[in-house]
């Protein structure tokens, strides 16, 4: 079950060995030989390595913090030396704290290997697949393990397509908000409580519920609601790209800063370090915030191509004003 991140996870951690078997067990089709308490250990960086210069007796700049992958090359070596030197090697990449073997392509782990993995609590899996195929898979998998997480207060859906966080003070309607774009075709991602993981690698973020409350919202007055059951597995994602921050507000406490144009400065978000476009709705009585939602989602999509509405109206009220000075000039000559 996915936990909530904690702080320390804002800025990325290792994960454990259970961690990774438990994650990567139906893509990778992993087999445990050996676990025990070696499931414990931490797998320190996001990335495989194929040890094929410590197998070979050289381990200067060993990358012990890494999953070790024995593919077919690596087989083919330990089979070509005698019983005893393979031995040793391994037992050296134990001994620099390499804690986790993966056998990929069909091969395992001799009997020996075995022994000395269970009396140092190192674990030994076995897979299938290609080591292309494997190395590929475990990378993802490890990069979403180790990326930067953290929870925040607030409701997740997915609004024609476009990836909104409904946050604000608590009664300000964010789920009823959330329960209304969903009857017109939104979808849950999360509510009451988001999590966010980042991407490093393309800077983004995505946000999820937590495993033990997918799907369900908290609606005031009407209690637990099990979104899918009512309105149908397409009314719930799980997990899905954040695009667009909106924070609800009453009316009473931001009326000066009221944004009626759109001409000021953009505001951002900033989450694990990534700016997100953020946009204040005033909360007042009678106020439809369903409908305030959708066209703001729709708008940023609008802006999100390049297209100005500002910029759009103030040049036609400039050319309106233009060509009505030249009217009056062309009056005065004539």
């Amino acid at each position: 079950m996915r936990s909530l991140p904690t702080k320390s996870a804002e800025k990325g951690t290792s994960c454990t060995v259970a961690d990774f078997i438990e994650a990567g067990a139906a893509r990778l089709s992993l087999t445990t030989v050996v676990g025990g308490r070696g499931l414990s250990r931490r797998i320190h960086e996001p990335i495989v390595n194929r040890p094929g210069l410590a197998l070979a007796g050289f381990c200067t700049h060993f990358p012990w913090q890494r999953i070790q992958v024995i593919g077919n090359a690596e087989s083919a070596y330990v089979r070509s030396v005698p019983v005893a030197t393979r031995l040793a090697r391994f037992c050296e990449m134990v001994r620099r704290r390499a804690c986790v073997f993966v056998y990929t392509a069909g091969h395992r782990p001799s009997r020996e290997v075995v022994a000395v993995a269970e009396a140092k609590g190192v674990v030994l899996l076995t897979s299938p697949l290609a080591t292309r195929d494997f190395a590929y898979r475990a990378t993802v998998i490890l990069g979403g393990l180790n990326a930067p997480r953290t929870a925040l207060y607030g409701t997740m859906v997915e609004v024609s397509g476009l990836g909104v966080f409904l946050e604000g003070a608590a009664g300000l309607g964010k789920s009823e908000t959330a329960l209304g774009l969903i009857k017109r075709g939104a979808a849950l991602v999360a509510d009451d409580l988001t999590c966010i993981r980042k991407d490093v690698a393309t800077n983004s973020l995505f946000a999820s519920a937590c495993d033990s409350t997918a799907g369900y919202m908290e609606i005031r007055g009407i209690g637990i609601v099990k979104v899918p059951r009512i309105f149908g597995i397409d009314a719930v994602r799980g997990e899905k790209r954040l695009e667009l921050v909106v924070t609800f507000k009453r009316l009473k406490d931001i009326k000066s800063e009221v944004d009626r144009i759109g001409g000021q400065t953009r505001l951002v978000r900033t989450i694990l370090g990534v700016d997100i476009p953020n946009i204040v709705l005033p909360v007042s009585e009678g106020r439809d915030l369903v409908n305030m939602v959708e066209t703001a989602a729709q708008q940023h999509k609008l802006i999100s191509t390049g297209y100005n509405p500002v910029s759009e109206l103030s040049a036609r009220l400039r050319q309106a004003h233009q060509a009505k000075s030249n009217n009056r000039k062309g009056k005065r000559n004539g």
